[in-house]
């Protein structure tokens, strides 16, 4: 009976279960990471845009930023974070703002920290100080109650929108509008409660309380100067138009006649997801070829087997020669070997890699962050096609070696 070499290798396979086990375990480890990576990327990617959805498309901000350095720069995060202020955004930038003709809504944003008060109740909390019109910019919506007015903001009246955390540990189940609070000592009236809305980027948005952007800088923070301000577009096609009009203003304003000393930086919303879906692929690539490295060693794995299997099987080999048996019978029957090995090492690892992805997914889910369960085609494709040629390219020294060997040395062998 005549065997095909795909047949030969399965038997040969089979016959030392416990190597070729641990062989195909090798590969298919690699293969299952690449596959969940690239899933967990997507579902990352995912994430990111939905906590942009806070922000409409048309959004458009003007942000402090360290002169002379770049607005993405690693000098100008690093600064900021370790203590470097920038005072200079302050009203007449946001006046001006409001006055542009493509802008439809703007409002001043500061944010603090502090200890809140209601009887014997207090919280620590999150203090963000935004604007009467943060809904026309943003997306926004009260559970109870009424958004502070113009006129309030403009009067530094001390009124406060509670975030549904805090409302819960100081009120409980009671109504919280029309009480009063204290904030470091200073009375403050709550006229609404904020629908919930999760974490933004890590930021408890549900565990604050929100006043009027001049009521905190005077009465909380005591300064005159904004951290950034919030703008919303009329026509979005008119983006770049609006960006350099907006940076001229600006630069006015702050008495800067060399752009490379702007001590602000004006960025779009497609600008940021851009920015971070660019360092989310990079990542990606970077883990994906570390594993791919991986994959190699496991071809380095895979030669080392066949190449001990042509060892030990010598004498075989001669017996196969001397009945007839051609070089390349021989040659295919042990690339098949590496073959079916990568092949098994591939399926393995794709239901591993799905079972990873979606158990990501799961943990994803129970913490609240918008995630994606999807197991990326191109994954499948890239792990199992490179670790196929990697059990050929690996496989072909060992395969050639067996095909060589003369059959009377062979049986000698024994």
């Amino acid at each position: 009976m005549n065997f095909t070499p795909v047949q030969l290798a399965f038997t040969s396979l089979l016959r030392q279960r416990s190597r070729s086990i641990l062989t195909i375990l090798g590969m298919s480890i690699g293969i299952a990471v690449v596959i969940t990576i690239m899933s967990a990327g997507r579902g990352l990617d995912r994430f990111i845009m939905s906590e942009m959805e806070v922000y409409s498309p048309d959004t458009i901000s003007v942000e402090t930023k360290i002169p002379s350095v770049k607005k993405t720069s690693t000098e100008n995060a690093l600064g900021q974070s370790t203590g470097v202020i920038i005072t200079t955004i302050k009203d007449k930038d946001l006046e001006d703002i409001r006055k542009y003709p493509n802008i439809s809504a703007a409002y001043g944003w500061v944010i603090g920290q502090a200890v809140v008060k209601y009887g014997e109740n207090n919280k620590t909390t999150l203090l963000m100080g935004e604007g009467y019109n943060l809904q026309e910019v943003e997306k926004f919506e009260l559970a109870s109650g009424r958004m502070f007015t113009k006129d309030e903001e403009d009067s530094l009246a001390s009124v406060v929108v509670l975030g549904p955390v805090v409302k819960d540990a100081l009120f409980g189940e009671d109504t919280a509008e029309g009480k009063t609070i204290y904030v470091k000592g200073k009375a403050f009236r709550v006229v609404g409660v904020a629908a919930e809305r999760g974490a933004v980027f890590g930021m408890d948005m549900d565990n604050m309380v929100l006043m009027a952007a001049k009521t905190m800088q005077r009465k909380i923070l005591g300064i005159d100067y904004y951290r950034t301000i919030i703008a919303k577009m009329k026509d979005r096609s008119l983006t770049d138009q609006t960006v350099t009009d907006l940076e001229t203003i600006v630069r006015e304003n702050h008495d800067i006649t060399d752009p490379n000393k702007d001590d602000f930086a004006v960025n779009t919303m497609a600008e940021a997801a851009e920015i971070l879906n660019t360092v989310v692929r990079g990542i990606i690539f970077l883990l994906v070829a570390l594993v791919c490295v991986s994959l190699a060693v496991g071809g380095v794995g895979i030669m080392n087997i066949m190449y001990v299997s042509v060892t030990e099987r010598t004498f075989e080999i001669g017996l196969r020669k001397s009945l007839g048996a051609k070089s390349r019978d021989v040659l295919w029957q042990f690339l098949a070997e590496a073959v079916l090995i990568t092949v098994a090492g591939g399926i393995v690892g794709i239901i591993l890699g799905a079972i990873l992805a979606l158990i990501i997914y799961m943990v994803a889910i129970y913490y609240d962050f918008a995630w994606v369960y999807s197991v990326p085609i191109s994954s499948i494709i890239l792990a199992v096609s490179f670790s196929a040629v990697v059990g050929l390219i690996f496989g072909l020294y060992p395969a050639k070696k067996a095909a060589s060997l003369d059959p009377i040395e062979a049986l000698r062998k024994e």
